[in-house]
């Protein structure tokens, strides 16, 4: 019997992530329709991790006990996962960066990592994930690469075919079964990523998101059918969920507080010892409404501790607000972070607060000017100022992403941050990341439930599962990977903490 095999080479995008330990919706989408269009076959799931260890003869890149991030995410295939591509009758990749991304344990797979893979390939070749709108986009740089291409899910029915258009949910519902053997390949705990909707709820869109030229329309799961993947998971060993992968987790059904509390109760109920459940994405206009504080209590209420809601201001330069239609001034901002900090800046058992707001920022934006910066800076610390809390903040510079008003303009000037962006980041690490970590996590507090999950020349860093969590890192120590234990924060850096160990148990 020929295998059917996911290569999965990680996907990142605005309303989603795909890196490991996340178990993004790409995979799942493809597990399900594999199983449903091959149904004796062996369905196979393959990280880039697996054949980068077999291409460099099966040892890492970098000698133990430091931890390898281009083999981290290894599955139970690892020793063999070349020859699975050989014999395989089918390879569908899952990749793909909509936004820049760096993450400490995990490289994604490059274009000509996944070109590399797919020459040991002698079957037919699929991609599904962000990576196909760029294939769409320029077709002759793909050009003999894969069979056929899908830009949004995969259903055994088009699996041969391709697909330039989003499966309807009930379709998807209908082809959805058992995740046991796909978890079962999977030597890490995951975090499955469950998504609420497609589309974004805005009457104006922002000129630089993918999200409406992906989705040009709004369509929601209903409550049931995502209580019912939360079940199939769990039942597959899954403990920890993040809503996420949509724009805005407080839009769902409109901002429908009665299906986000049935929502929220009902996985609780159907997973009852669950031990993650957080959110991902909110739009900061439905935030600072006042149903917008009502949904965040039921967020405190009833998701897990550490909960991040992050948001997008994007700029806090009005002329950059106005010239991209991010429609989020920063007045309506501080509301949505008052909100949030309102319903969830009191401490759980374990320490940390119940949901706290994350911010966004973007830099290179038409109407820059050396100006946004200051206004920026400003925009900051008059949240810092106010003594609210904030879990994390991302700044990135922007991308144009094909479809998107941003990507129409076509080749620009280069605006001020194209010279500056690192130090304006180090402004904004130094002058509002640090001191932030210092009053979200003071020194002496204790934080226990974390799990060593890599070791670098600086030392061991530990984690909970979850939104965003928050980095320990222990240093000048090699603990093995999987420890569990208990930390004091010692000190604080603008991207993690430092901390010592009080307590573990292996």
């Amino acid at each position: 019997m020929q295998p059917v095999v996911i290569l999965d080479c990680f996907t990142v995008e605005p309303s989603g992530l795909g890196v490991p330990p996340y178990l993004s919706t790409y995979v799942r989408n493809a597990w399900s329709a594999l199983r449903r269009a091959r149904p004796d076959a062996d369905v196979r799931y393959v990280t880039i991790d697996d054949v980068r260890w077999c291409l460099a003869g099966g040892e890492p890149t970098v000698e133990p006990p430091l931890s390898d991030r281009l083999t981290y995410s290894t599955t139970v295939n690892r020793d063999n996962a070349v020859q699975l591509l050989r014999d395989a009758e089918i390879v569908l990749v899952i990749a793909g960066d909509a936004v820049p991304s760096v993450h400490l344990h995990a490289v994604n797979g490059s274009f000509e990592e996944v070109a590399r893979a797919l020459a040991c390939a002698r079957g037919r070749r699929y991609l599904l994930g962000p990576l196909s709108t760029y294939a769409v986009d320029s077709p002759a740089q793909y050009a003999g690469l894969f069979d056929a291409v899908h830009t949004h899910t995969v259903t055994s029915g088009d699996l041969l075919l391709g697909s330039r258009r989003p499966a309807d949910y009930e379709q998807m519902r209908r082809e959805r079964d058992s995740f046991v053997g796909l978890v079962d390949q999977m030597p890490w705990r995951s975090i499955a990523e469950l998504e609420l909707y497609r589309g974004c709820t805005r009457r104006k869109f922002c000129d630089f998101c993918n999200e409406p030229a992906k989705s040009p329309l709004v369509a929601f799961r209903e409550v049931d059918d995502v209580m019912e993947e939360a079940a199939q998971l769990y039942a597959a060993g899954i403990r920890n969920f993040r809503l996420g992968q949509q724009t805005c987790f407080f839009s769902y059904r409109h901002r429908d507080e009665d299906a986000i509390r049935a929502l929220l109760s009902g996985i609780r109920e159907r997973c009852p010892e669950l031990e993650v459940l957080h959110i991902d994405n909110a739009d900061p206009l439905a935030v600072a409404a006042p149903v917008g504080l009502r949904i965040a209590k039921l967020v405190a209420d009833f998701c897990t501790e550490g909960n991040c809601a992050p948001m997008g201001i994007e700029s806090f330069d009005p002329a950059v607000i106005e010239r991209n239609t991010l429609t989020c001034t920063p007045e309506i901002l501080v509301r949505a972070v008052e909100n949030v900090n309102t319903a969830g800046a009191a401490r759980g058992p374990g320490g940390l607060p119940m949901l706290l707001p994350g911010l966004n920022l973007i830099y290179g934006l038409p109407g820059e000017t050396h100006g946004t910066h200051v206004a920026n800076l400003r925009g900051l610390a008059r949240i810092f100022d106010a003594g609210l809390l904030c879990h994390r903040t991302n700044v990135r510079q922007a991308r144009a992403f094909p479809g998107t008003p941003l990507a129409a303009l076509g080749e620009q000037e280069p605006l001020p941050s194209a010279e500056h962006f690192a130090s304006w980041k180090a402004d904004i690490d130094h002058t509002w990341d640090q001191p932030m970590k210092q009053r979200v996590y003071p020194t002496g507090l204790r934080v226990p439930g974390l799990h060593s999950y890599f070791v670098s020349a600086e030392g061991t860093y530990w984690r909970r599962l979850g939104s965003y969590s928050i980095q320990v890192v222990e240093r000048g120590t090699v603990v093995p990977l999987g420890t569990t234990g208990d930390l004091v924060v010692t000190g604080h850096s603008p991207r993690m903490i430092f901390g010592e160990r009080v307590a573990s148990a292996s």
